[in-house]
């Protein structure tokens, strides 16, 4: 039977601890997880790459069948290159079905051989997200509680 490697894509900007719960949920169901830090030239992130990056493999540093890699592109091109059959994507709520609905049928026109799996958020985080994370790094406040407790924001640590 193949190894079930699943691609789980998003910014991660930063990682909260709703991601944090979906890959670990996720690992009951994959032999491999790859995070998937997406990098849009179009878009403007408060944390780099290389930071995000470090903060995922140092999450999930005792888990040697997570891994985490960051890429420019389609996620299905990644996907292909990383030898992924799967898309993880979490739900927190229906609005998040339908523009994941959407990419989600894009995706299987573009790579009909990958298929994307949908998992519900866990109720306790179904109203985090990064950008409300971001919202309160960037007013100042301490965001330590929606993130994993090895991800330290500090002032030195933004993209200027």
């Amino acid at each position: 039977m193949a190894e079930k490697i699943a691609v789980f894509p998003g910014s991660f900007d930063p990682i909260t601890l709703g991601h944090h719960a979906l890959i670990l949920r996720a690992l009951s169901i994959f032999d491999k997880i790859v995070v998937g830090i997406g990098v849009n030239t179009e878009k403007k992130y408060l944390f780099s790459v290389e930071t995000r990056t470090k903060w995922i493999a140092e999450t999930f540093k005792d888990f040697p069948q997570i891994s985490v890699e960051a890429y420019y592109g389609l996620t299905v091109d990644f996907c292909r290159k990383v030898g992924a059959s799967f898309i993880i994507r979490g739900l927190r709520t229906s609005a998040d079905f339908e523009f994941e609905r959407i990419i989600g049928q894009v995706n299987k026109k573009l790579a009909p051989e990958i298929e994307s799996f949908y998992l519900l958020t866990a109720p306790e985080y179904a109203s985090l997200n990064s950008s409300i994370v971001r919202d309160i790094v960037i007013n100042g406040g301490d965001a330590s509680m929606f993130v994993p407790e090895n991800v330290k924001i500090t002032p030195n640590i933004l993209i200027e």
